[in-house]
């Protein structure tokens, strides 16, 4: 078994050298040169940095990205991605819990990384791969890399990725080999991903939804396609790239499958290839799963669950039948070697002999990642013993999402913890009004939100384009499906869901949009 990711791309190397490893729009990398780059890459910051330390990375992602993440890996180091859009602020604030010694920058970014906080040494990667003239790495470099391999564990930190803290300062997540090893065998086995997959890459390379696109890849020698972000905004554009690239297997988020539904992307071509699309990251409406599943009645159409502090997913659910428009897709079952499990307040097991009742999730398992980086107390806050275990040490990670079983016996995602409200006397999860809202007739998403302020539910609805779906519509169509306290007290049409960077829709903007609105 593997210790270091590194095999998995030295693996598909002596197995499929010249294949396509990595392509952007402006290059593209053979599984040989991607490890000799790596490997000088590599060679060079192993003088710069420890074993076992963060190299922030602040550029776009490209092929040589890619090349960098592996070199910091044979160096000994873990990377952490920067999103160079981000404010300056937020990115001192991650640089300061990082600790490092070096920001690795390219020609496109250097001249922003000149306005960050960060006093160590600046590496402008462009600059570096000058130098590097195609070839392996020589007889001393290879030593060195050589010994650094061999005082390598599978549990040194592999990459970081920050996400928001309640408290204003990022919370850094950080993932070990053995996790990151130990999930991608089983994902790549799941659903039979194999060399002559090619992946199209939507994800950030600061999400974790990434790491499934990285390292699947990597270990079966598939071919990495980064989709430019552009893409995202015309969906003309994204669907010839997907055809171009002869795409074949996409894992993306819920809203950038719904950008191809929601503008009617299908009329204008379907992309052949593909045969495997999973999504994550919120759930998806049942309108536009139906959409796609219509064009590729013979595809593979999975729905994943979990969040980045159990390393990417620990549910699966791979479709096989039509859902209503007022369903939910059930979670799934846990991945191989990880277990998934309810706990209600009292710490006590609900499993499927309680159906309908409410329990945090919580998981189990080698895909645990290691908590968060110098924040020992929010690591210990969600990072705890088992309370169903009192004989030995059992990490479990809280999700802090909400789940229940059906009478049937499967697992659903209710909602997070706190998106659960008291309103009128009646607990409610707003999410399941979403499920209803996303159930009418022409309109085309929602999201709900409680102001504690006011004590009131708010309802954001967006509509299809040629639908003449007003507030009195939505309020009249919600009337016939649930009780009267769980309608939204106030209802707001938006041109367009805000969405963030990584795919979900921005409660913080369409809060922003009420209280302009209010003003």
């Amino acid at each position: 078994m593997e210790k270091n990711v590194l095999e998995f791309l030295e693996n598909s190397q002596r197995m499929y050298g010249e294949k396509t490893a990595c392509a952007d729009m402006n290059n593209e990398l053979t599984y040989t040169q991607l490890m000799n780059q790596a490997k000088f890459i590599g060679s060079c910051l192993s003088l710069k940095i420890k074993p076992t330390q963060g190299v922030p990375v602040y550029m776009d992602k490209t092929c040589n990205t890619l090349s960098l993440f592996m070199g910091i890996v044979y160096a000994g180091g873990y990377y952490c991605m920067l999103d160079t859009t981000h404010p300056v602020e937020r990115i001192n604030l991650i640089l300061d819990t990082i600790q490092a010694d070096i920001l690795v920058v390219d020609n496109k970014s250097a001249k922003k990384a000149e306005k960050l906080g960060f006093q160590g040494e600046i590496i402008n990667l462009d600059e570096l791969l000058e130098e590097y003239d195609g070839q392996a790495v020589d007889s001393e470099a290879q030593e060195r890399l050589e010994k650094i391999r061999e005082q390598a564990l599978d549990t040194d930190p592999l990459y970081s990725i920050f996400t928001s803290g309640s408290t204003g300062v990022p919370k850094g997540v950080i993932v070990n080999h053995r996790s990151t090893i130990d999930f991608i065998d089983c994902f790549t086995e799941t659903f039979g991903i194999t060399n002559e997959d090619v992946i199209g890459n939507q994800a950030p390379f600061d999400f974790d939804v990434s790491v499934k696109d990285i390292y699947s890849s990597l270990k079966t020698g598939a071919t990495l396609q980064l989709i430019p972000k552009m893409c995202f905004s015309f969906p003309t554009k994204l669907l010839d790239f997907l055809d171009d690239r002869k795409v074949t297997t996409i894992i993306w988020a819920v809203s950038a499958l719904c950008i191809v539904t929601t503008l009617n992307g299908f009329e204008y071509k379907r992309p052949s290839s593909l045969n495997k699309i999973m999504f994550s990251g919120e759930v998806m409406p049942i309108k536009h799963l139906n959409a796609w599943r219509v064009q590729y009645p013979d595809a593979m159409f999975v729905n994943l669950y979990g969040p980045t502090e159990i390393t990417c997913n620990c549910t699966y659910y791979i479709i096989d039948r039509e859902f209503g428009l007022d369903e939910k897709l059930p979670m799934g079952k846990p991945f191989a070697n990880e277990r998934v499990f309810l706990l209600d307040d009292e710490d006590k097991l609900v499993d499927a002999g309680r159906p309908g009742e409410l329990g945090e999730i919580c998981v189990s398992g080698t895909a645990v990642t290691m908590g968060y980086l110098c924040n020992p107390e929010k690591t210990a806050a969600a990072f705890v013993q088992n309370p169903l275990n009192d004989r030995y040490l059992e990490t479990i990670y809280r999700t802090g999402d909400l789940g229940y079983y059906s009478e049937d016996g499967e697992l659903f995602f209710s909602s997070r913890k706190d998106f659960q409200i008291k309103h009128m006397g009646h607990r409610i999860e707003l999410g399941e009004i979403e499920t209803y809202m996303n159930a009418i007739e022409g309109l085309l998403r929602s999201c709900c939100i409680f102001d504690t302020d006011e004590n009131k539910i708010l309802g954001f609805f967006e509509i299809e384009g040629a639908s003449e779906l007003d507030r009195k519509g939505v309020t009249h169509a919600l009337k016939d499906k649930v009780p009267q306290w769980m309608i939204p007290n106030v209802l707001v049409k938006v041109e367009t869901m805000p969405i963030t960077k990584n795919g979900k829709i921005d409660r913080k903007e369409l809060m922003k949009i009420y209280k302009e609105q209010e003003a």
